[in-house]
């Protein structure tokens, strides 16, 4: 007989990881503000997340860098064909000028 513990508990626990689809809370706030922006654009699309899948897939990249969630493959997540923003930002006309026929680039006005 152990005094200070209940006798219910078994001297033999193992803990057993998480379910499929269940993650550690973000405590430290690490990708809060990825989360925000996914909350925000579900409350401006009437939370259709179509519209927010980009946001969606950074969210899930930052929490799978973070080590709050196992990292898995974008199609397991059926986010698969969606392009972050972060990659698809710097092809964007503002982030690259326009070549002159030269070769160089030119001013913007």
């Amino acid at each position: 007989m152990s005094f200070g513990r209940p006798p219910s508990i078994n001297v033999g626990f193992k803990a057993t990881p998480p379910d499929r689809g269940s993650f550690p809370l973000d405590h430290y706030g690490e990708c809060k503000e990825k989360m925000q922006l996914y909350m925000t654009c579900l409350k401006k699309n009437g939370s259709t997340s179509s519209p927010c899948r980009d946001l969606s897939r950074e969210y899930l990249e930052c929490r799978m860098s973070n080590g709050l969630m196992e990292r898995d493959d974008w199609k397991n997540l059926g986010l698969a064909n969606v392009d972050s923003k972060s990659n698809s930002s710097s092809s964007s006309p503002e982030n690259n000028p326009p070549k002159a026929a030269d070769g160089g680039t030119t001013q913007r006005k």
